[in-house]
């Protein structure tokens, strides 16, 4: 399969890194109820995940999930509910949401608060290395002492800075030496959750927690490391300035994989926003079949506008796979091998789910209308292409 790297502009091949493919994937922030976008995100990498897996490629799969964070502090507080009970609720309800869209579990779903001592030794080696310091307990990545900090962004000082602050930095903070230097450790604050480390109490930063992961289940070179487009700068940015210049392997990572934001009624869908259309809501109307088909319909890299009558669409595309992988007729023209072969074709070319689909259903109508050559070839390839979307074509 060849993916399009966000770093380097270009598709790119997965080739197994000592036998196996490796991924990582940036996980939830458990504060709030998982909507669509969370729900695009992990179909697209549990998706890819399946196709490598069909192409018998063993997969090490690794995902996060950040519970311990300024928002869901800041949540906990409003609630009135303990910060890690929260994590633990809003964990469990995702973990649900995703189950019952038939996105598998990861092999490993790691939780930053089970990582400190990995991220202790990186920030004390990172000081080591001279490319971070520490002032007043806090530790910073100095974004000056490695000259290619921020060629993931594609953008200039001022840029960087501005979509920086928009995104949690603080360029103000008097500890920092650079208005975009990053925080790896925290210092404690009055009624904060803080952990022991060499430099005083505190807790760590956001992008810190996500290369303790990587490097400690899956090793200092992977072959991709996804998330939400937004996560391109200023977070995975920050994880290839800390990973590369810890460990010294160059590249870190083959291919930056990111997902295209969803949105809704014009804007971002977003917890801040508001504007969530929820994953237990609509299957309260839609089958998981249907969603997973009505997500993967449109372009990974490309953000796109959610609406109902997507889902209602593919609800019909649904039917006609099962009615065609249950009573397909042959004796027509048309090669279903052919077929086939072109939809593998498509999904290993940057993962392109809509042409697969298109050409998913052109084989399910021709089977319909008898117009496909082998009907039992046409039955299995539905079958086959459906698992590898992740639907429940074992049941067709």
């Amino acid at each position: 399969m060849q993916l399009y790297d966000s770093l380097r502009r270009t598709l790119v091949p997965i080739q197994p890194i000592d036998d196996v493919v490796r991924m990582y994937v940036c996980g939830i922030t458990p504060y709030d109820t998982s909507h669509m976008g969370h729900a695009r995100t992990y179909v697209v990498f549990d998706t890819m995940r399946r196709l490598l897996e069909w192409q018998g490629l063993p997969v090490l799969y690794v995902q996060n999930v950040t519970d311990i964070d300024d928002d869901v502090l800041r949540k906990g507080a409003e609630l009135g509910v303990a910060w890690d009970e929260l994590g633990r609720r809003e964990t469990e309800s995702f973990l649900r949401n995703m189950a019952a869209i038939n996105v598998a579990m990861p092999d490993h779903y790691v939780k930053a608060t089970d990582s400190m001592p990995e991220i202790v030794e990186i920030v004390s080696g990172l000081i080591e290395r001279g490319v971070a310091y520490e002032h007043n307990g806090s530790v910073y990545f100095s974004v000056q002492a490695d000259p290619n900090f921020g060629s993931m962004a594609h953008s200039d000082y001022p840029t960087m800075l501005t979509t920086a602050n928009e995104r949690g930095n603080f360029p103000n903070d008097p500890n920092k030496r650079d208005p975009l230097d990053f925080v790896l450790w925290q210092a404690a604050k009055p009624g904060e959750p803080t952990w022991a480390s060499p430099w005083g109490e505190g807790r760590p930063g956001w992008h810190i927690e996500c290369t303790a992961m990587v490097l400690h289940y899956l090793g200092p070179r992977i072959n991709i490391h996804g998330g939400g487009g937004d996560l391109q700068f200023p977070h995975h940015a920050c994880e290839l300035a800390q990973a590369e210049c810890y460990s010294g392997q160059t590249p870190h990572v083959e291919a930056w994989s990111h997902v295209g934001m969803v949105c809704y009624e014009g804007e971002k869908m977003s917890k801040s926003l508001g504007n969530l259309v929820l994953v237990s809501d609509t299957l309260k109307e839609h089958t998981a079949d249907a969603l997973r088909i009505a997500l993967l319909k449109y372009p990974y890299r490309e953000a796109y506008e959610y609406t109902d009558a997507d889902v209602v669409w593919a609800e019909g595309v649904v039917a006609r796979l099962q009615s065609a992988a249950s009573s397909a007729v042959g004796g027509g023209g048309q090669s279903a091998e052919e077929l086939r072969v072109d939809m593998l074709n498509a999904l290993d070319s940057d993962f392109n789910t809509p042409e697969c689909i298109r050409l998913l259903i052109a084989l399910a109508e021709a089977a319909t209308n008898g117009e496909i050559d082998d009907a039992e070839s046409a039955a299995a390839t539905i079958r086959e292409v459906g698992a590898i979307l992740g639907l429940s074509a074992e049941q067709w």
